[in-house]
């Protein structure tokens, strides 16, 4: 129970900005535009994203978007959302997922809205989301892990620096339920951090 204590003991900002972008916890009423850039890129992530299989409603999304609240406040997973600082545009989702609080282990996931795909904003997020991680959260060792398919989720880990350490193969089933490859990328502290 004490690492249970600890982590929510865990004082750290709720959002931070990189030179475009801002990205913050999710808050009540994020539904409707985070529902609205799902809709707009539904077809480019539903070969990805278990949860993109069916268009959500709005309230859905506004349910779903609730609960990353309270686990964002229960420090159980870190939800975070990408919007363009300049027009407070939604750009996409990320997060730090599979905490290991004691070992100090985040693992970084994310999915662009389609409209904003190819102008660099998930790379600048990934880096400031690495950066958070490393002075906010002392992270000794962060993780990007894709399917092995995924050409643009392992082209953002390489150009955001992390170390390719491997595939796990067969390691678990894409979204229509075949069996998958994982890639694993990492920065850990020591290395450059």
């Amino acid at each position: 129970m004490a690492a249970d204590t600890d982590q929510i003991l865990t004082e750290f900002p709720e959002s931070f900005e990189s030179e475009r972008l801002l990205v913050r916890a999710p808050l009540w009423g994020d539904g409707a535009v985070v529902n609205e850039a799902i809709r707009d890129s539904i077809e480019e992530l539903r070969p990805w994203m278990p949860w993109a299989q069916t268009v959500p409603s709005v309230e859905d999304t506004e349910s779903n978007i609730r609960y990353a609240r309270l686990d964002f406040l229960a420090r159980r997973d870190l939800r975070l959302h990408i919007f363009l600082k300049k027009t407070g545009e939604l750009v996409g989702g990320s997060g730090l997922h599979r905490i290991d609080w004691q070992a100090r282990k985040f693992e970084i996931g994310y999915w662009a809205r389609t409209s904003q795909v190819g102008n660099g904003y998930i790379t600048e997020a990934v880096h400031a989301i690495t950066n958070y991680a490393i002075h906010e959260l002392q992270a000794n060792r962060i993780e990007i892990r894709c399917d092995s398919r995924n050409s643009n989720s392992r082209k953002v880990a390489e150009r955001s620096g992390y170390t390719f350490e491997g595939t796990l193969r067969n390691d678990a089933c894409d979204v229509n339920g075949g069996l998958r490859h994982t890639l694993v990328f990492s920065k850990v502290r020591g290395d450059e951090f």
